[in-house]
């Protein structure tokens, strides 16, 4: 996928039918990854370019702010540039409140749209303990297993909780340990007890399993969606 500049909105040509397609040709292929249930990272680029331009709408100081600099005077002798902003509250300005007017709707409805095939994922996507539950659950083990297959997936996780302003948030980053087989001999908690005695830093580790009940593309939708329903169930 080719990716949105941040500045699209403002960068370049400030045309109404130019960015119209620029936006409608990245839109398209967001909608042909929701077609095939890739959600990452295409709804958080969503979020950001949504976000973006209500910043620009709601702050007339954000839009003039976005605009490049160029040239206007040089005073070479004491080494000074004046320079001055490309803005005019003519042609330019109302191209902008057209694409911007044009955009929002357009982008919140592709969002809906991701947001549905989230909570649809969400809803086939069960939580549960490996083995007994640990205390300390802020670092562990993360297995992941799809439509009753064999083929399990086994992350190591790791919970961080980090302060902004007044806010506290908690983030999770995982790592790709291996793949492995689950059948009646090698269970769930026989891969935890091995995993047990091959990483001797966590002798007793929290391990979860996320097991979802339909297939979906595991990078792009299983693992994050696991990881925010995980996060959100451990208490830190």
């Amino acid at each position: 996928m080719e990716n949105l500049k941040h500045d699209w909105l403002t960068e370049g040509l400030i045309d109404f039918e130019y960015k119209k397609y620029i936006l409608l040709a990245y839109l398209k292929d967001i909608r042909s990854r929701f077609d095939m249930n890739e959600l990452y990272p295409f709804v958080s680029d969503l979020v950001f370019h949504y976000r973006n331009i209500l910043k620009v709408k709601e702050s007339k100081k954000l839009m003039y702010e976005n605009f490049p600099e160029s040239l206007s005077k040089a005073d070479f002798q004491k080494l000074q540039l004046v320079y001055k902003k490309v803005v005019k509250d003519g042609e330019v300005m109302q191209a902008l409140d057209d694409i911007i007017t044009y955009a929002l709707p357009k982008i919140q409805s592709t969002l809906d749209d991701g947001k549905e095939i989230y909570e649809f994922v969400e809803e086939n996507i069960e939580i549960v303990p490996v083995g007994l539950t640990a205390i300390y659950e802020k670092e562990g083990y993360l297995f992941i297993n799809q439509d009753n297959a064999s083929d399990v997936s086994v992350y190591r996780y790791e919970i961080t909780l980090f302060e902004h302003a007044d806010e506290k948030y908690r983030s999770m980053t995982t790592e790709f340990l291996m793949n492995d087989i689950k059948n009646i001999s090698r269970t769930f908690e026989k891969i935890k007890i091995d995993l047990t005695k091959k990483f001797t830093e966590l002798p007793n580790p929290a391990t979860y399993l996320a097991l979802s009940r339909l297939k979906f593309p595991l990078n792009e939708t299983i693992l994050p969606v696991a990881k925010r329903m995980l996060v959100r169930s451990i208490s830190v």
